[in-house]
């Protein structure tokens, strides 16, 4: 890309790692360049918080608040009820209406953390797309937004190509979806001037007709700009651990763990993720990540540190890393590990040492729990764990016990 922006917001974009494409370079950084821009990132509500995967998406709102311009959070209320077909290989589960208006009370609690919602010129607002979508009228809605969409160039974007070519079954219900996405945008346009539309990679086919629905309807200019979809250098999709998806909301992943899965980043990727989900400069981004051998360590506890502020804050960062040091460097038992409390009556004549595994998160199930036993990747109170049968009572409960999987992962098992 040799394109030169004069914009604070692209440049951002650029230099920091974020951009994947954009309709119009010269178009969309002359509209920054001229005033305050409406922007917006969809997220749908297929569960009670967001992942580290849309992390980037949710730095990309702030740093255009941070540069200036106004940040739309758009709830998808009405387009979680169709689900997004967009490379996947099966039809999303469908939710109630119910669950889908749980699941945003729970996604809304990250937001701000990161972006100010309030009367200013670039304040962020938070929308539901359930505002348009839910009365709708059918026949209108074909006659007056329908008639715009070719299913030849729908069936040619790659997100629904690659399903076909697959030969896996894509419901015209699903295949809806696109057609509600572009009318989110033209309906932004329509009420909130919104003139910029983000989102990953994946969602290119989308985005694009969204503006080519809203030239045709209202002839308004807008515009497109996309994020690279992240894997970490071991071909890893980002956002998923050992465990599973690394959760925002700190009642579904601890501010512990959240933590320690940045300071596990890979050497390779710690640059990179500096870039994109701190806000410290870029030449100490790339100072910090060509650190070698375990200079590099420091690097990744700081990445740690800053990305756990945004979204926990200081206090929580600081708890967080005083835990590791006790836990890593001094062998002991620190406060803030994911803690496992079990009640006289759950814990009866006893547990096994495998189910206590399970139940700490260790492992997902007692066959690999064994398994991790078996190849001496389990630890009790930091010494070899050898005996999967063994049982624990109310007598070894006396005082807590840590559990070990590896030498990154712990949990603290105590009786209440």
């Amino acid at each position: 890309m040799n394109y030169h922006p004069k914009s604070d917001f692209l440049n951002v974009m650029m230099t920091r790692g974020f951009l994947a494409d954009c309709t119009d370079y010269q178009g969309l950084d002359e509209a920054l360049m001229n005033g305050v821009v409406p922007a917006y990132i969809g997220f749908d509500a297929t569960a009670k918080s967001l992942h580290v995967g849309s992390l980037i998406q949710i730095m990309m709102l702030r740093w255009l608040q941070k540069t200036g311009h106004k940040p739309i959070t758009l709830m998808g209320g009405g387009t979680t009820k169709v689900g997004d077909p967009s490379f996947r290989a099966d039809e999303r589960p469908l939710l109630s209406a119910q669950a889908i208006d749980e699941n945003i009370d729970g996604i809304k609690q990250v937001f701000a953390a990161y972006i100010a919602y309030d009367d200013g010129p670039n304040g962020a607002l938070m929308i539901n797309n359930a505002e348009w979508l839910d009365d709708l009228n059918y026949l209108d809605f074909l006659r007056d937004i329908g008639r715009h969409f070719s299913v030849n160039r729908m069936l040619a974007f790659e997100s629904v190509k690659s399903r076909l070519d697959r030969e896996q079954s894509l419901s015209f219900l699903e295949f809806n979806y696109m057609i509600l996405q572009a009318y989110d945008f033209l309906e932004l346009n329509r009420r909130y001037g919104c003139v910029l539309q983000m989102g990953g990679s994946d969602q290119w086919g989308n985005i694009v007709n969204g503006i080519d629905l809203t030239r045709r309807v209202l002839d308004h200019e807008i515009y497109g700009l996309t994020s690279p979809l992240l894997t970490t250098s071991d071909g890893k999709k980002m956002g998923k651990s050992l465990e599973g998806a690394i959760w925002l909301n700190a009642d579904m992943c601890a501010p512990y763990a959240f933590w320690q899965f940045w300071r596990n980043t890979t050497d390779a990727d710690t640059a990179r993720f500096l870039k994109l989900y701190t806000e410290l400069p870029v030449e100490e981004c790339d100072r910090l990540g060509a650190l070698q051998g375990s200079e590099i360590n420091a690097a990744k506890i700081i990445l740690a540190n800053e990305v756990t502020t945004l979204l926990h804050g200081t206090d929580a960062a600081a708890a967080a890393e005083a835990t590791a040091r006790e836990v890593f460097e001094k062998g002991g038992v620190g406060d803030d590990l994911p803690t496992i409390s079990l009640t006289n009556a759950e814990l009866g004549d006893g547990i096994s040492i495998v189910q206590l595994i399970v139940k700490s998160g260790l492992a997902k199930s007692g066959k690999e729990a064994k398994r991790l036993i078996a190849e001496n990747g389990a630890r009790l109170d930091d010494a070899p764990l050898t005996d999967a049968g063994l049982m624990i009572d109310a007598a070894a409960l006396a005082t807590p016990i840590k559990l070990s999987a590896g030498k990154k992962r712990h949990a603290l098992i105590k009786l209440t």
